[in-house]
């Protein structure tokens, strides 16, 4: 079985996994687009992610970990391996109906939440460790209208940044996507 929403997050997985695959030990310290968090913590609160984002494709309720330490021996393969269960799950079509238990939100809001983590910090993981990232493009559209929607809501919660101007930037879907996220098209760690 697959639904629409499992199709863009076997799209866009392959992508992330790479980056994950391209980070060495080396880079961990490194600063990222999201100026609370190093790769480290970045790694760490995306693999929380994933694994509660497959627990609520469930409709069960996910354990939230403050400050979970994910980057033990083999994590790599570990990441790889539940983001192919994240996709399994949204795979089954009763993982959209209806609403989340956990968020209290609609199912389908989830599991674009679920193709948004895959994406954005995707990149941010990419431009953090100086690795090249293009979304899967079917993935964007989708994301762009879900923050559009969702978005105000979620920078009221404190989850996003107020949007920036991506106007300097060559105005590629990812850039106006990663504007409305807050994040600068252009960061860099040395800027």
């Amino acid at each position: 079985m697959s639904t629409k929403t499992s199709d863009l997050l076997a799209a866009a997985a392959p992508r992330t996994v790479a980056v994950i695959r391209g980070i060495s030990d080396d880079q961990l310290d490194l600063p990222t687009p999201c100026s609370d968090y190093a790769v480290r913590d970045l790694l760490n609160h995306f693999y929380q992610a994933v694994l509660n984002l497959r627990v609520l494709a469930g409709k069960q309720q996910p354990e939230w970990v403050e400050k979970p330490d994910h980057l033990t021996e083999g994590w790599r393969d570990r990441f790889e391996g539940e983001i192919g269960k994240l996709v399994e799950a949204w795979s089954d079509p009763a993982a959209l109906e209806g609403d989340s238990p956990g968020m209290g939100m609609p199912q389908e809001t989830v599991g674009s939440i679920a193709l948004l983590e895959l994406t954005v910090h995707g990149w941010d993981l990419a431009i953090a460790t100086g690795q090249p990232f293009q979304p899967a493009p079917e993935a964007l559209p989708p994301i762009y209208a879900f923050m559009e929607q969702r978005g105000p809501v979620a920078r009221e919660r404190g989850l996003f940044a107020e949007p920036v101007d991506a106007s300097s930037s060559d105005d590629s879907e990812i850039d106006r996507l990663l504007a409305l996220t807050g994040r600068q098209p252009a960061w860099s760690a040395g800027a």
